[in-house]
């Protein structure tokens, strides 16, 4: 069933937010709890998990927050991230994206702080970002809270919660490619002392595209509510809901190489999608977190986070051996497909953390133990090999009607994994002195998991990981730092026998300097990193017996530079700046030629003086040329170093009502989303524009 916005308009609840960008550096924590009937601002402790400020954590932060995603139309995790410092947002596919940092998959999420199972490295679908106050974006190797990781980042997305006053939004929106959305934010205090409250958030979405045939529609619900239960316990039970359908999205997506080996070219608007397919997805979570306050500064915190999700499909692949014939545009050859999945994780976890005074100072100190699982099985709807949809296609870019729906078979199962994590965790800081403070912290883990895909499967891999980081204060807004943790990843690739890889193992290192100007307001952070990691996983070829791709595990070591500028200028001015330079070696290194080696951000809002009513804004995000050999035809295809720039005005025409205009790809730059599998053409330039009313 598809979803109407006129039936999301009925849920629609306004609420106001007086937020600014500006955020303080110094006294924000990665994390306050709720205690003694008193909400406070809620902020996610996940790079440590110890309550310490940015500025005091020994690694590289960027924060999004939801007024910056606001502002900039961000409506969905995609947008939202290209916001962030050093991240690479590949749309290889219509449906699938894969998040890099550092010159890696991103394969660790945590929600409000918690780490979550492994293998969410892949995002199927559109993933809306209004029910989150903000996502931070923990670069580097982050055992220490997930268990496992690579030396790539940490995603944290840290959900709305409830507020101390009655407060909501109602925001309308319409643009290019027949855009229609709307959002409703709401929430209250139940009691007279504040002590219980709620929160609704609820979002809808239709739009086309750009690109041949393809539409989405979205619709989103979050409801929160949290209080306390007598007078040193607080209780917070949440449930989100998302459904999202796609119609004529691509699998696989462009073949840009010719049979000559020279590289193809096309429309933006140019598909190898046929009418009859979709992808539809439903994702559902549900969290209770419970606190109590011990004495003496010590609290106890048990989280439970469920989390379903389930997609149906009917799919079209078009690939060529031999590239396309450059006078004929003749080679592809089609290949459908249809593999259902469910997918259902459940997380525990529990820790105390709090502080304790000795040898006449005061030190934190948190320790913790979690149990997730998940259980993912895949079906298919199998095809006969003699249909028409497997034939040879005509001329490219073709239509959308050139070959006719394939008889889909009886469903069965086609593989099925379960996963399971066990964690043992702490983290300490000791402030040695006024100025020098260590961090050590370790973490445990026995991953295992079982089922079957061509064949059954059985491991379990156990592993014993230490943190360590140092900060220094060399004056009282300048602060240096360095830190180490160890590098382990299971891996989800297989080898030519349809065998897991072995983990990923290594170290990963990182020297910087923070400091904070303007009253702590704004921050910027100068890093150098460095990684070496064995064994990671590499495409290593076509296997002609079976079909599937098989890899290899390489020595890939990475080393770089990092700057952010992150905060508030001025009264007016509010700033993101971001350049990342990254040097990639290893056996196979040219596997890597499509992760850009630098990229620069730049996002900036100004209220304009002697016009408070009136907001503008810019934002830009330039990446360093790359290339990438087609695995089937073997032709390198090249993206050209490239810009995309962004733009909005908004006017507050009252304290309630603001009107707000978004320009994207103001220069109607043509690139290619994500050579990660080779992508298809980002959108050319379009707008959209929002009436929002607070109260």
């Amino acid at each position: 069933m598809r979803i109407s916005l006129r039936s999301a308009v009925a849920l629609a609840i306004a609420a106001a937010s007086g937020a600014t960008h500006a955020q303080d550096f110094t006294d924000q924590t990665l994390e306050t709890v709720l205690i003694t009937a008193k909400r406070e601002d809620r902020v996610s402790k996940g790079a440590t998990g110890l309550d310490l400020a940015i500025k005091d954590t020994p690694q590289s932060i960027s924060v999004v927050t939801s007024e910056w995603m606001d502002d900039f139309g961000a409506d969905e995790i995609n947008d939202a991230l290209r916001l962030a410092t050093g991240i690479n947002v590949e749309e290889w596919e219509t449906n699938r994206t894969n998040y890099m940092s550092r010159g890696f998959e991103i394969k660790n999420t945590q929600i409000d702080g918690v780490g979550l199972p492994n293998d969410w490295g892949i995002v199927t679908g559109a993933m809306d970002s209004f029910g989150y106050e903000k996502i931070e974006v923990i670069r580097g190797a982050n055992g220490l809270l997930t268990g496992v990781g690579n030396a790539s980042g940490t995603i944290n997305y840290v959900r709305k919660r409830p507020t101390n006053e009655t407060q909501g939004l109602l925001s309308l929106s319409a643009g290019s490619f027949d855009e229609r959305r709307i959002e409703a934010d709401y929430s209250t205090p139940f009691t007279a002392d504040g002590g219980w409250a709620g929160r609704i958030v609820v979002a809808a979405e239709d739009q086309d595209s750009w690109v041949r045939g393809l539409s989405n529609d979205r619709a989103f619900v979050y409801g929160v509510i949290d209080g306390q239960i007598g007078e040193k316990s607080t209780l917070t039970l949440g449930y989100s809901y998302q459904k999202a359908n796609t119609d004529g999205n691509m699998w696989g997506a462009l073949v840009l190489a010719n049979s000559d080996g020279s590289q193809a070219e096309f429309g933006r608007s140019a598909s190898t999608t046929q009418d009859w397919t979709f992808w539809d997805t439903e994702n559902q979570t549900a969290f209770a977190e419970y606190t109590y306050e011990l004495a003496n500064d010590w609290d106890l915190k048990v989280t439970y986070n469920y989390r379903t999700y389930e997609d149906d499909s009917q799919l079209f692949f078009a690939f060529s051996n031999e590239g396309l014939d450059p006078e004929t545009r003749e080679g592809l050859v089609g290949w459908p497909g249809s593999w259902p999945t469910e997918d259902e994780s459940h997380l525990v976890d529990s820790s105390v953390n709090g502080k304790l005074e000795l040898f006449g100072r005061e030190h934190e100190l948190i320790v913790g133990a979690s149990y997730a699982t998940s259980e993912r099985t895949q079906f298919t709807r199998p095809v006969a090999a003699d249909d028409p949809a497997f034939a040879p296609l005509p001329a490219f870019p073709y239509g959308g009607n050139v070959v006719p729906e394939p008889a889909w078979g009886t469903v069965t199962v086609d593989s099925e994994t379960n996963q399971r994590l066990k964690r043992l965790y702490g983290a300490s800081r000791w402030s040695l002195t006024d100025k020098l403070a260590t961090i050590i912290g370790f973490n445990w883990s026995e991953y295992h998991r079982d089922g079957f895909t061509s064949i059954p499967f059985d491991q379990t891999e156990r592993e014993l990981s230490p943190y360590a980081g140092v900060t220094y204060a060399i004056v009282d807004n300048v602060l240096a730092y360095a830190s180490y943790s160890d590098i382990y990843q299971p891996q989800d690739q297989y080898d030519i026998t349809d065998q897991f890889l072995d983990p990923s193992k290594g170290v990963n290192y990182e020297v910087g300097v923070k400091a904070d100007w303007f009253e702590q307001r704004l921050l910027t952070t100068l890093a150098w990193f460095s990684a070496k990691q064995k064994d990671l996983a590499t495409f290593a070829g076509l296997n002609e017996a079976t079909g599937n791709y098989f890899y290899k595990g390489v020595d890939v070591d990475s080393d770089g530079v990092e700057l952010e500028v992150a905060g508030r200028v001025n009264d007016n001015i509010d700033v993101i700046l971001g350049f990342t330079s990254l040097n990639l070696d290893g056996a196979d290194g040219e596997n890597y030629d499509w992760v850009p080696r630098r990229t620069a951000n730049l996002a900036i809002t100004t209220r304009v003086p002697g016009l408070n009513a009136v907001a503008l804004g810019i934002n830009g995000r330039w990446q360093s040329d790359t290339s990438k050999i087609d695995e089937y035809t073997g032709v390198r295809v090249r993206q050209d170093s490239y810009a995309t720039v962004n733009a909005f005005a908004r006017w507050n025409a009252t304290e309630q009502l603001s009107v707000r205009a978004n320009l994207e790809n103001l220069t109607d730059e043509k690139y290619i989303t994500s050579l990660y599998q080779i992508g298809y053409y980002g959108p050319p330039r379009h707008y959209s524009v929002s009436l929002n009313y607070r109260f």
